[in-house]
């Protein structure tokens, strides 16, 4: 399987802002699409990231339960991309190259690793391609 598009961190986060009701709605958008298409993944790394800042991070955290349904409904289905020794090589060498931290190169990594040719993020330079793969701010 080779995939359309691939969701970072933020826009799974963003899909529980109710502060943010603009963004919400795409992220929500954007996830519903990938489930439903089957088009649409995340890797291991945006599963761990996300479920970091739900059960941590939020001023009313996921209750376990509610991140266990999460998880199941969710992040495993949409999870295409696992660690590997390639994956940490192919993200130091983007690391260097761009000069993105460890973590962003992983998910880079990741991206291109999955035949993406999108990767959805609000954190990372709008536009930029790493070959085929090109970042795409799905907010602006």
């Amino acid at each position: 399987m080779s995939a359309e598009f691939f969701l970072d961190t933020n826009l799974l986060v963003y899909s529980f802002d109710e502060a943010n009701p603009a963004k919400r709605d795409k992220a929500r958008e954007l996830i519903e699409q990938a489930l439903e298409s089957r088009r649409g993944v995340i890797s291991w790394q945006v599963a761990q990231e996300f479920m970091s800042v739900a059960l941590h991070k939020w001023q009313k955290p996921m209750t376990p339960a509610d991140a266990r349904e999460y998880l199941q409904t969710v992040l495993h289905p949409l999870c295409y991309v696992y660690p590997s020794s390639e994956i940490w090589l192919a993200a130091l060498r983007i690391a260097e190259e761009s000069r993105y931290r460890f973590y962003d190169s992983l998910i880079v990594a990741a991206a291109i690793q999955s035949g993406a040719t999108i990767l959805y993020s609000e954190d990372l330079q709008d536009g930029r391609r790493f070959g085929p793969l090109q970042i795409c701010n799905p907010f602006k």
